[in-house]
């Protein structure tokens, strides 16, 4: 079983140019939170870590220094997540079975959620982490005039990993690429293979850092 953690995207709202996965919180870089949950996960064998051409070296003495040794490669992502996801997965080791993706800009996974997506994909193919949605959900389509209110019983919040069996997320990758087809996260390309993707429960805790307030919470839930 292989962990990609995807780390090459940037955040506008942190300011220009900012990488929100080699932010610091705490004492460590944002992504190596995320690499040592999986370096932890006794399911995980092995780990293929996807970020920008230019922190390639910098990514490299990350995962050194603080014992990252699950780390099989470093690669250089694309322009966007479903490029770079694309060049995670060539660099799987061809024997990896499942693959759980998961973004680097969330530091508060836990080894065990990994391991309840990884079961669920040995079982269904897939299993996305996920949240039910508390709040009520308001839809506008005119700018802040609310036009319906929208039953949360049916919804979730996706989060990451979201796991799958290797040969599925391949054949979805290729699908979505012949298309044309963009996509937000990995479930939305699987669903177009397949119509029985799984949803794992996750926690509320394993927040994606987009804002610099989120830096400061992801702190708070870690105890840093």
């Amino acid at each position: 079983n292989c962990g990609l953690v995807v780390a090459g995207g940037k955040s506008e709202r942190m300011g220009p140019d900012v990488d929100k996965a080699f932010l610091s919180l705490g004492s460590r870089p944002v992504v190596i939170y995320s690499l040592l949950a999986f370096e932890k996960c006794a399911e995980i064998d092995e780990v293929v870590l996807v970020v920008r051409k230019e922190r390639l070296e910098s990514a490299r003495c990350a995962a050194q220094m603080f014992g990252c040794k699950k780390v099989v490669r470093i690669v250089a992502g694309g322009n966007q997540r479903q490029q770079s996801v694309a060049k995670g997965l060539a660099a799987v080791s061809e024997n990896v079975e499942i693959v759980a993706v998961h973004d680097g800009a969330r530091p508060c996974v836990t080894p065990a959620l990994i391991t309840e997506t990884i079961k669920s994909a040995r079982h269904f193919g897939s299993g996305v982490a996920a949240v039910k949605i508390t709040d009520t959900v308001k839809s506008s389509e005119k700018g802040l005039v609310i036009n319906q209110t929208i039953d949360r019983a049916k919804l979730w919040r996706a989060q990451t990993p979201q796991t799958f069996r290797k040969d599925l997320l391949l054949q979805a990758f290729e699908f979505v690429e012949k298309k044309k087809i963009k996509i937000t996260d990995e479930a939305s390309a699987v669903e177009l293979v397949c119509n029985d993707v799984r949803i794992v429960n996750s926690i509320t805790s394993n927040i994606k850092i987009t804002t610099p307030d989120d830096l400061v919470l992801a702190a708070a839930l870690m105890r840093l």
